[in-house]
């Protein structure tokens, strides 16, 4: 088997995924373990940090099973990202976490985005970055309101990787990618506006260090419960998707990822920058400026509608490929808890649409997995203006891309070409290969890369099939404009509701 040299963990929305490379990117084991995210009320969303790290203990043990951890020569950590922690001095969760999905900060985020008018926010964050209710400052901001006590008595407001790490190593430190909207163009300092918005938020933020520097290493007691070797060290990590970049070997303008997970993430590497509403562009690193955004139901969407028909995600699957193309003329938006990038309104929710008498069960599934596909397009045009430069490649990754059916979909949809990856969870690879870097196995992630990532399969564009899906394409526009004042009138019916 070689000897295991690698370990990255992810941790995700509903999973955390953990597995062992060597260093031709060959996985040599692997585990996942799921947890829970509760709802107690309409639009929230939270887990329990702890989750995270029980998880993590597990994965790693059912690793050690089948390799033996004591040859790892690094751990890498990424995570979901706007997920929010509050822990206190000796690392202890103060309060539920607040998922990327929850929408309870929307009133306190408006407010706070109404602050700035777009020559001010050129000014603060380099682009017309807005302050939406996943924003850190937000949930802070909610949590100060609604629960005095948690947030006097929080240290450090961290994401799930910074929280998993923390506990093995016993350090808190993060990294700027993560720190969406809090750092300054250069990723290097924490911007003055924070405790402009909320007082007392700075001093609650984390250290800031690169993805690949060694933040810590291997705690004794973290060892013993993870089978790790107690002195292997751990780096920085950083946010889901630039794991994903990592472990698709994006490292060149022009490259760009589709990441089909519980939420969809388009990104584009490029070397200049074109502000464009709606996109994520990040501070510049080691000469390159990703642009990216996540949508808000990618995976998720298929998840809802799973449970909603009361079978199995491969019986949908098999449903929705006896459906034609284009669904029978029904488009569905797949905007079950609003939407993130590039729309990022919080009160806008799903629809079918087109649906008559003909409908079939079929027609439908098959109408889920192209609304997602819809608004992976809608992302990627926006990504590419941000970006400015021609997109020589794009690789897809994440366990929407396990399918066939809905691979060949996206790329119909998209007009792209997509390489899918040969590695699925390309965000657990993109963390090894931190790790590789940070501990000197590899000098830079473009050695890395070049020896450990490799495609799979090609989905080519079918140019029939393309053509037809560009004018229901224009109608999945077209209807969100259409019901964006109607979206508002139901938020306002629910808000009211008894």
């Amino acid at each position: 088997m070689g000897s295991p040299v690698l370990v990255g963990i992810d941790i995700g929305t509903t999973t955390t995924k953990a597995a062992v490379f060597d260093e031709s990117g060959k996985q040599l084991a692997s585990a996942l373990v799921r947890y829970a995210i509760r709802r107690p009320r309409p639009g929230w969303a939270e887990q329990d940090p702890s989750d995270w790290w029980h998880a993590t203990e597990a994965a790693l043990r059912q690793i050690s099973q089948i390799v033996r951890l004591v040859t790892v020569r690094a751990v890498g950590v990424v995570s979901q990202v706007n997920t929010h922690a509050f822990i206190d001095r000796h690392l202890r969760p103060v309060a539920p976490a607040i998922v990327w999905q929850d929408q309870r900060c929307a009133a306190i985020a408006c407010s706070l985005n109404q602050r700035f008018d777009p020559n001010v926010r050129q000014r603060i964050w380099g682009s017309p970055f807005t302050i939406d209710s996943s924003y850190l400052v937000s949930r802070a901001a909610w949590l100060a309101y609604n629960n005095q006590a948690a947030w006097d008595t929080t240290a450090w407001v961290v994401s799930p990787k910074d929280y998993v790490i923390s506990r093995l190593t016993g350090t808190v430190a993060t990294d700027a990618p993560s720190s969406i909207g809090l750092v300054d163009p250069t990723g290097m300092h924490y911007l003055p506006v924070i405790d402009e918005l909320l007082p007392g938020t700075l001093h609650r933020l984390p250290p800031l260090a690169r993805p690949d520097a060694t933040v810590g290493r291997v705690a004794p007691a973290a060892a013993a419960a993870t089978g790790l070797s107690a002195g292997v060290p751990v780096v920085v990590g950083t946010m889901d998707a630039w794991g994903n970049l990592h472990g698709s070997a994006a490292v060149t303008p022009g490259d760009a990822i589709l990441v089909a997970g519980t939420s969809e993430i388009a990104a584009i590497v490029s070397d200049r920058t074109h502000p464009t509403v709606g996109v994520i562009t990040f501070p510049p690193y080691d000469g390159l400026i990703v642009h990216a955004g996540p949508t808000q139901a990618g995976g998720d969407a298929l998840r809802w509608w799973v449970e909603t028909r009361g079978t199995t995600f491969d019986d949908v699957l098999a449903e929705a490929a006896t459906a034609p193309p284009g669904a029978g003329g029904v488009v569905f938006a797949p905007h079950l808890l609003g939407e993130r990038a590039p729309l990022w309104d919080p009160l806008v929710r799903a629809s079918f649409l087109g649906v008559s008498s003909d409908t079939t069960s079929a027609d439908l599934a098959r109408a889920v997995l192209e609304g997602v596909a819809f608004s992976d397009r809608e992302l990627f045009e926006a990504v590419e203006r941000a970006a400015g430069v021609p997109v020589t490649s794009v690789a897809l990754s994440g366990g929407g891309a396990q399918s066939d059916l809905w691979s060949q979909i996206r790329a119909d949809v998209v007009g792209r070409s997509l390489n899918r990856l040969r590695v699925r969870d390309s965000a657990v690879l993109g963390a090894a290969l931190l790790g590789a870097v940070g501990s000197g196995v590899f000098p830079t992630l473009a050695d890395a890369t070049a020896d450990a990532v490799h495609i799979d399969q090609v989905f080519e564009p079918d140019p029939h099939r393309a053509a037809r899906y560009r004018g229901l394409y224009d109608a999945y526009r077209g209807a969100y404009q259409a019901l964006k004042p109607i979206h508002a009138t139901l938020d306002q019916w629910r808000a009211t509701a008894p």
